[in-house]
């Protein structure tokens, strides 16, 4: 490669410009000043995507509380392009020198004008590095990862979810009505998002579901559909009774109390503290109930509460404490149920969770104004952005940029806008929307249908140029991150 590398160990060769190098702080001295750096982010929500190094860093902006949420708040370089796990610039005809992680402790790679560089809070595994073409590395590293980390082959198949339609006003009449609708539609799964519960962090059925969330999803699945359900088992509302009752089952923050691990619902919110017997215990009991319900396809969010740091029982690495507490659930729940990852640490989550969430929350608007300098708000440019730049893990795991609309009635997508959110949902192989037919109009239902029945011939000509059958797809025009105002700082 014939570039200076500084490196805890020397490097091994394992192909035509490609190393394996062991873990630890690496430097890589480069000549290429104003590169493009690809800076990856830590959990679902967290930005993704190239900025030029002479470009503000692609990062979260202005809110400590978003930070904390929607990426690794430990390791944020406000000044300087970095992230997490895997980097890369840009070198020149097509071709990209990366850096990435094969093992876990909490991985960052960052570029300047001069150097690519990874640190780990705790070293595992080894560092790949390789310089070729784009695609064919992102490729290779794809397959390593899935090599060392372990990857999985269920499918998801056609997800509805309640999420974008109804948010948390569900209840028992709305979901047997909305099932019936859906009969004969060709979705596999019907998936209850957020509103079950009486609070996050008590997993049992609230009021509107006076005979029970079995009985709900023997609906579902009565109907023809596979029965999900959301759930965020690694967190607690400071108002639940697991959090009033038990807080000592949660993790610490310095003061020696409950830490606060993100902000929603109106407020902050605590994780569980999964090294604790009693937690596992818990969450043993949990999974083995929900599964006995009759739910086999389960959507869990807020996952990265639990790979914060923090004081926890037992001194293992944040990371490998959330890797061991979903090794866990998947051992209970076993290989037939579907695990999809929402808000979840990218590494980590390999060989365990099926299909993971690769993007923030999308929305029926194009963007939102009111958070200029948050990349993981709410909104459909954001979903896209995050998730056009992580369709290289497809090797890893079902990559999920959210769902699409098919509605034009309470949506504020422009036509483009739609076609946009579809087209990235093809390219990435997870086909979910939220619209019940109730709210579509006859041929938006054919449309729906029509899309769902599909299955297209996905190949990849560009970083940007997608081939869907015989129609070429071009994003980059909508790719604005060489100098957008939502990542700029001030």
């Amino acid at each position: 490669m014939s570039l200076p590398l500084v490196a805890p160990g020397a490097p091994r060769s394992i192909g035509e410009r490609e190393f394996l190098i062991p873990s630890g702080s690496v430097t890589v001295v480069h000549p290429f000043e104003d590169a493009e750096f690809f800076r990856h982010g830590w959990n679902s929500w967290s930005p993704s995507g190239w900025r030029r190094l002479t470009d503000a860093p692609l990062r979260i902006y202005d809110s400590p509380q978003r930070l904390l949420t929607a990426d690794d708040a430990r390791n944020d370089t406000p000044l300087a392009h970095s992230g997490s796990a895997v980097g890369a610039i840009a070198v020149g005809d097509g071709e990209i020198l990366l850096l990435g992680a094969l093992g876990l402790g909490a991985p960052r790679v960052g570029a300047t004008p001069t150097t690519l560089w990874g640190s780990v809070e705790e070293p595992d595994g080894e560092w790949y590095l390789a310089r070729g073409p784009e695609g064919e590395v992102f490729a290779r590293y794809a397959h390593l990862l899935a090599e060392r980390l372990g990857s999985r082959d269920s499918r998801a198949g056609r997800v509805w979810c309640s999420w974008y339609s109804f948010y948390e006003a569900l209840d028992e009449g709305l979901v047997r009505d909305t099932v019936q609708g859906l009969a004969g539609m060709p979705f596999d799964v019907v998936q209850l998002d957020d509103g079950w519960e009486p609070v996050v962090g008590d997993w049992r059925a609230n009021e509107r579901f006076p005979s029970g969330m079995a009985q709900t999803a023997r609906t579902i699945i009565d109907a023809g559909f596979r029965a999900g359900i959301w759930l965020a088992p690694l967190i607690a509302l400071p108002s639940s009774q697991f959090a009033l009752e038990r807080p000592d089952l949660l993790v610490q923050g310095p003061d020696g109390t409950p830490m606060v691990a993100g902000y929603n619902w109106g407020g902050p919110y605590f994780a569980l503290d999964t090294t604790q017997a009693e937690v596992k215990a818990h969450l043993r009991e949990l999974f083995t109930r929900v599964v006995g319900w009759g739910f086999s396809y389960l959507k869990l969010d807020f996952m990265y509460a639990g790979a914060l740091e923090g004081a926890r029982s037992e001194p293992v690495h944040r990371e490998w404490a959330y890797r061991d507490a979903i090794a866990l659930i998947r051992e209970v729940v076993g290989d037939d149920v579907y695990l999809l990852g929402c808000g979840v640490p990218m590494l980590p989550s390999a060989g365990v969770f099926d299909g993971v969430r690769v993007g923030p929350d999308v929305a029926a608007f194009w963007d939102n104004a009111e958070r200029p300098g948050d990349p993981t708000g709410v909104g459909a440019k954001n979903a896209f952005l995050a998730s056009i730049h992580r369709s290289w893990l497809r090797p890893v795991f079902e990559t999920d940029p959210d769902v699409v609309y098919f509605r034009r009635r309470r949506s504020l997508l422009d036509e483009g806008q739609r076609q946009l959110v579809e087209d990235v949902a093809t390219v990435l192989g997870f086909k979910s929307t939220s619209d019940p037919t109730s709210w579509l109009l006859p041929d938006e239902i054919a449309e729906l249908r029509h899309w769902l029945e599909r299955d297209e011939e996905v190949t990849q000509e560009g970083r940007y140029l997608f081939r869907i059958d015989d129609r070429l797809v071009d994003f980059g025009p909508y790719v604005d991150y060489v100098a957008p105002p939502s990542t700029m700082a001030g």
